[in-house]
């Protein structure tokens, strides 16, 4: 039998490395930037630590811009603080 281990994904907010379901994945796509809750979507994405402090401090440094090379409106990140309510 074989270990199947979680890929590592770094945070745009602290840069740890962490296992991918333990963080949100948020994508740019030809429809838009939003929230990847199936982490299967096409198009480039970017990952954030499931926790408060990551997601201010992404939305501070404006480090989710940068990685999706795109401005992230602050309905992206009101999804974010949502989803982090109801895990």
């Amino acid at each position: 039998m074989t270990n199947k281990t979680l890929p590592l994904r770094k945070c745009v907010a602290c840069s740890r490395m962490v296992p991918k379901d333990q963080m949100f994945r948020i994508v740019k796509t030809a429809d838009g930037i939003a929230l990847d809750l199936s982490y299967k979507a096409q198009g480039r994405g970017a990952y954030v630590c499931k926790n408060k402090e990551c997601i201010s401090l992404a939305e501070k440094k404006k480090s989710l811009n940068r990685s999706l090379k795109a401005p992230v409106s602050g309905e992206v990140i009101e999804c974010l603080y949502m989803e982090l309510e109801n895990d």
